[in-house]
């Protein structure tokens, strides 16, 4: 059995948003991801969709984007995603209720895969807006916004916790953890979520978001204070999923 993880699939079954016009890679995307999944992903598998499934507005406009998810081969676990408004945190129970055996939503709670415990979040991060000088260069940003973006990764560090907890208190301690936001800014060597990571000895962290060439340096790729981080956006693996274990 492997894990694997990938993100931001972006569907729209039943919205009209094409993701073509966001360059090559978007093109047929849905096939990509269908025909990677089917090749590499295994019945006994499980596989983690860090977040931004659908672009539907509500869980009806879902629909055909979750079946689409659900008709892949493994165990899929999904994160919640900046643009999941279908996803409402407070409802996260009755989503995993509804689709018990097809589906699971990871929020407030944590999966098993073998004997590690596998905790997430959506997470938050600081993307600016940023103040350049005229070689590029970062001189400054915005400080009201940035006070903001704290009190979102507060609410989100809370969430996280949680996920932590209730894994600690079943006896786990070996930990996977997954963010759909960046672990860290562009003007960051270390965060609250990294710290959380260090703090339980996680092994992997795994995010997305980060979406075309100029963003997929904005954060942490690869081994660090002893935790591989792996960027696993849709576009960024060509939409075939990354294995993690």
């Amino acid at each position: 059995m492997s894990l694997y993880a990938i993100g931001d699939f972006h569907l729209s079954f039943q919205t009209d948003k094409p993701m073509d016009s966001f360059g090559r890679v978007w093109r047929k995307h849905e096939e990509k991801i269908q025909k990677n999944c089917n090749k590499l992903v295994s019945p006994e598998d499980t596989i983690v969709i860090t977040g931004d499934h659908s672009w539907g507005r509500n869980l009806e406009e879902c629909r055909e984007d979750l079946k689409f998810i659900e008709a892949l081969p493994g165990r899929k676990i999904l994160l919640r995603g900046n643009h999941d408004m279908f996803w409402d945190a407070k409802k996260t129970a009755r989503m995993n209720q509804e689709y018990q055996g097809r589906l699971a939503f990871l929020q407030n709670n944590y999966y098993v895969y073998e004997d590690y415990a596998l905790v997430g979040t959506k997470g938050y991060t600081f993307e600016g807006p940023f103040y350049l000088d005229r070689r590029g260069r970062i001189t400054g940003w915005d400080e009201e916004k940035e006070e903001h973006a704290k009190k979102l990764i507060g609410r989100e560090m809370t969430r996280l916790q949680t996920s932590f907890d209730a894994a600690s208190a079943a006896g786990y301690r070996k930990f996977i953890l997954f963010l759909h936001y960046p672990p860290t800014s562009i003007i960051e060597t270390d965060s609250a979520f990294t710290r959380i990571a260090e703090q339980y000895h996680v092994e992997h962290v795994v995010y997305s978001h980060c979406h075309g060439e100029s963003r997929f340096g904005d954060s942490i790729r690869g081994e660090y204070h002893g935790i591989m981080y792996h960027l696993v956006s849709g576009d960024y693996l060509n939409f075939c999923p990354e294995r993690i274990l």
